[in-house]
């Protein structure tokens, strides 16, 4: 039997394999494509090894469903991949492999978000790249991912979370104290206002 794949990638994990004679009425149930939910752009430090890296990158993706990638230029730093993670460390992890493994030394770019633009003439956009939005006068409407945060804390920096988060615009949904010196206060906020702080904990960290 041959299913006339000429690439690895085109075999994604959780298609339905049918017969050509005997096809299936729908694939099987249970199966959905992975949504990224960060986005960044990877460049090489040196010019010549944007090939490797896009060869690092087809080979992460054959056993990393979840990593998707697209070719990118920037005036500043010349070629490179807009790439697509479910979550920051999905984005660390990526970024580390292709260093150690792949010898790969690159830049990254702050982390975005996918937005929704719904255009004047019933048009609906996508863009992770902020560059890439239509002009202001064309756009109706945005959306953006939402999250809801539980965050635990002791009951003395209570007021100092709740004015963050509404700096953040949060939403309000609820506190609860789980001792008496200890409280959790859940939040929906953007989804582009939790990353930049994740990334400043994290440099925070590692120095």
């Amino acid at each position: 039997m041959s299913a006339s794949i000429r690439s690895v990638a085109d075999a994604r994990v959780g298609d339905t394999i049918t017969h050509y004679g005997r096809k299936a009425e729908e694939s099987l149930p249970g199966y959905k494509e992975a949504t990224p939910m960060v986005f960044c752009g990877l460049f090489p430090v040196d010019a010549d090894q944007f090939p490797d890296l896009r060869d690092a990158l087809e080979k992460l993706q054959l056993n990393d469903a979840a990593l998707k990638f697209e070719p990118e230029t920037s005036s500043a730093m010349g070629f490179g991949f807009r790439c697509g993670f479910l979550g920051l460390l999905h984005m660390e992890i990526v970024q580390e492999r292709l260093e150690r493994e792949y010898n790969l030394t690159l830049i990254t770019t702050a982390p975005s978000v996918v937005y929704r633009v719904h255009c004047v003439g019933g048009e609906i956009v996508e863009c992770s790249n902020p560059s890439a939005l239509p002009e202001q006068g064309k756009r109706k409407s945005i959306e953006e991912p939402m999250v809801k945060i539980e965050m635990l804390t002791p009951k003395d920096y209570i007021g100092s979370l709740m004015e963050l988060s509404q700096d953040r615009r949060g939403d309000f949904k609820g506190m609860k104290f789980i001792t008496e010196t200890r409280a959790s206060l859940t939040y929906e906020m953007p989804l582009a206002e939790v990353i930049p702080r994740l990334i400043f904990k994290n440099l925070l960290f590692k120095r």
